[in-house]
């Protein structure tokens, strides 16, 4: 029985004993390891469920997975083991408190704390953003969806408005619930982001939602509020009189700056209070003194300084938007295939829903979902060069994330499963992004959205915060401004990608030879020898001898039906399955064997055409007059190694014979780059003959047969 994605991910990452602590997010498996030299990322890459593998600074490693990442979290930390090892305990101090196991959140916590660098604490505070709206993206997604739903209906003219029935104020209470107590949910992920007990954080949030509060802004009640409008933002704030002190009143629903602010100085006072008041006692009078402290400050001051702050961002960012929209709209998507990577992007998500709950409208989402669109598009791109390339695990990998990125809005199944593995996407993708940030620049100058109060705006408005996908672009404002950008980012990204590839000669190379060889064992019974090959002839007229009686003859069958492979190069001769490389011990190459080499020198096995020559001298495709197909490929991963170290000799569609020199290889500096020097050979078209038999476990010099080979 295979073993499980779990347990071979756990192996090649370098065992249980390897890991200092293991968490996980949206999509990503995130490991802080002991030595990432051991992490066999190769076999990672090639694993079927792994999307990509992305080395980080110091000993920190990545493994994308996408949607399913918690699944393999859970399956992971369930492996025996595992016991002791990853999220259950944390380096260092891993029994935590008393021996106790350490959640994943405290996990990561105990992560950040060891962070890298000068700048330790902008990983922390970047960290703390995105704890404390990653969990709640899945609600946002949902509500997203509904009301792009029912966006499409209104434009469609089947309902005039979401208020136009019961019914239809019912479902936009769905929606509007989410984004209404989203402080509630922001307070609970901070607080316990920072190890503060949750459900107060929430419960403090919570106080400045009640009807109780709202009502101290009613001046018919209460003779000493007094209110004011802002006609810039068309907001209304007012003062009430609370026991002789003036406090601002705000309508805090859908604001997440004072969740994010309140939550930090929660935990100033929370764990405080622990330090001073006794164990027996912290039930009750660590939350008493908490909710009356930290709420009385959150009302008077924490409150009114987020939104301040929120109104300021708003207003300086809108003003942006309308006096330098070019500016603006370019940025926006050229900056955000960097932000994403580096979990930067979380400060301008916050900034969207500020507007929402200030402005009213936001005008950063229309140039993201450009972005998006470009990321979407050079996926496509990929997707159509899989599927005409055959190849089966891009094909695969390309249409989950194409379709997690149109209907989801989801990019980093995109991101991480294929541009950061083929860094030539980017090239692409950012001529996408700054294409399509022109054409809404210009677009939503000349045909500017207008807000439900009147407003102008030299940008692409929304209403709501939607993941920029399919689904949600009824919710864009101008709509047809916002369809044609993200359609002119799509389809440059899928063009250039189509027309210049997304992968260098040698990937290209490789990925057409594995397809080739799994394209031969589908059809391997019409595989047969062709009659009329030189081999084939030389078989009918010895099979013709041996009905004649000859005992010479019957010799002559099995010599004329037999062929060898020679060795490319001496040294000793191991099995695929020795070499360390899964896509060749995997045989989808074909049979063939591994040489742990004792030479410099690669010569061809076999006498033919060489139809492939990799401009980095590492790979080598000869077919011979008799139709036999040998891959020469030296080195495990030196395509990495861009041709440093190795010194062609031949040359595409040359004509060679057995022995003829093809390429001298520099070995010491294949090893000093951390590659492995195993010369592999296959023979790629292993499934037209009756048998492949390779010789292993013998020292041989260059010419040497290696490969016999029955038809």
């Amino acid at each position: 029985m295979a073993d499980s994605l779990a347990s071979q991910i756990i192996a090649a990452i370098g065992g249980p004993e390897n890991i200092r602590s293991l968490t996980h997010c949206a999509t990503r498996l995130r490991f802080e390891l002991v030595d990432a030299g051991k992490v066999d990322q190769n076999a990672l890459e090639h694993m079927k469920g792994v999307l990509g593998a992305v080395p980080q600074s110091g000993d920190r490693f990545q493994v994308v997975i996408g949607g399913a990442v918690a699944t393999v979290y859970e399956d992971i930390m369930h492996l025996p083991e595992m016991a002791n090892a990853g999220g259950a305990v944390a380096s260092g101090n891993a029994a935590g408190d008393g021996g106790k196991p350490m959640s994943n959140a405290e996990v990561k916590a105990a992560a950040r704390s060891k962070a890298r660098g000068k700048v330790a604490w902008l990983d922390s505070f970047f960290e703390y953003l995105s704890d404390s709206f990653r969990p709640i993206l899945g609600v946002l997604l949902g509500a997203s969806i509904i009301i792009a739903l029912v966006n499409l209906l209104i434009s469609l003219g089947v309902i005039p408005n979401d208020e136009a029935s019961a019914g239809w104020v019912f479902v936009k209470a769905i929606w509007k619930g989410v984004f209404y107590f989203l402080p509630i949910m922001v307070a609970y992920n901070a607080s316990k982001k920072l190890k503060v007990d949750p459900w107060l954080g929430g419960s403090i949030m919570a106080m400045l939602m009640t009807p109780q509060f709202i009502s101290l802004m009613n001046t018919k009640t209460f003779g000493s509020t007094v209110c004011v409008e802002n006609s810039a933002l068309g907001t209304t704030s007012c003062t009430a009189n609370i026991f002789g002190l003036p406090m601002q009143l705000s309508d805090y629903s859908g604001n997440v700056f004072v969740p994010l602010l309140m939550a930090a100085v929660l935990a100033l006072v929370y764990h405080g209070l622990k330090r001073i008041i006794p164990d027996s006692v912290q039930l009750v009078f660590v939350p008493f003194f908490s909710m009356i402290i930290v709420g009385a400050l959150t009302a008077f001051i924490i409150g009114p300084i987020g939104v301040w702050a929120g109104n300021a961002l708003g207003i300086g960012l809108a003003w942006l938007n309308n006096y330098a929209p070019f500016v603006f709209a370019v940025l926006i998507p050229l900056l955000y295939p960097f932000l994403v990577p580096l979990g930067l992007h979380w400060p301008l998500n916050a900034l969207m829903l500020m507007n929402i709950q200030t402005l009213r409208y936001d005008f950063i989402q229309g140039p993201m979902g450009v972005w998006n669109f470009a990321c979407f598009g050079a996926t496509a791109g990929v997707l159509f060069l899989s599927i005409r390339d055959k190849d089966k695990d891009m094909r695969a990998t390309s249409l989950g994330a194409l379709a997690a990125g149109l209907l989801g809005g989801v990019s980093e199944p995109s991101l991480y499963g294929i541009h950061l593995r083929y860094k030539l996407v980017y090239k692409r993708m950012l001529i996408g992004c700054g294409l399509g940030g022109i054409v809404i620049a210009v677009l939503s100058w000349f045909f500017p959205s207008v807000t439900a109060s009147g407003q102008v705006v030299h940008g692409v408005t929304t209403t709501a915060f939607a993941f920029t996908s399919l689904l949600t672009i009824p919710v864009f404002n101008q709509m047809w401004v916002y369809a044609v950008s993200i359609a002119v980012a799509f389809l440059t990204s899928f063009i250039l990608i189509i027309t210049l590839d997304y992968r260098t000669p040698e990937q290209k190379a490789e990925v057409l030879a594995r397809a080739a060889a799994e394209s031969k064992v589908e059809s391997a019974p019409a595989a047969a020898a062709p009659k009329g090959t030189p081999a084939a002839i030389k078989v009918a007229e010895a099979t013709a001898d041996a009905e004649a009686g000859s005992d010479e003859a019957a010799a002559a069958i099995a010599q004329a039906s037999a062929d060898t492979v020679n060795a490319p190069i001496a040294g000793h001769v191991i099995t695929l399955d020795d070499t360390g490389d899964p896509v060749f011990a995997s045989r989808a190459l074909g049979e063939g064997v591994g040489i742990e080499p004792t030479a410099s020198t690669v010569v061809a096995p076999v006498s033919g055409v060489l139809q492939t020559v990799a401009e980095t001298g590492h790979a080598f495709g000869i077919k011979t007059d008799d139709g036999i197909e040998v891959l020469v490929h030296v080195g495990i991963d030196t395509v990495k190694m861009n041709g440093e170290g190795f010194a062609v000799a031949v040359k595409a569609n040359q004509h060679v014979h057995t022995g003829d020199l093809l390429v001298t290889v520099d070995f010491d500096k294949v090893k000093e780059a951390g590659y492995s020097t195993t010369t592999l050979m296959t023979v790629l078209n292993t499934v037209a003959f009756a048998s492949v038999t390779p010789k292993t476990g013998i020292d041989v010099e260059a010419g040497d047969a290696v490969i016999d080979i029955q038809r």
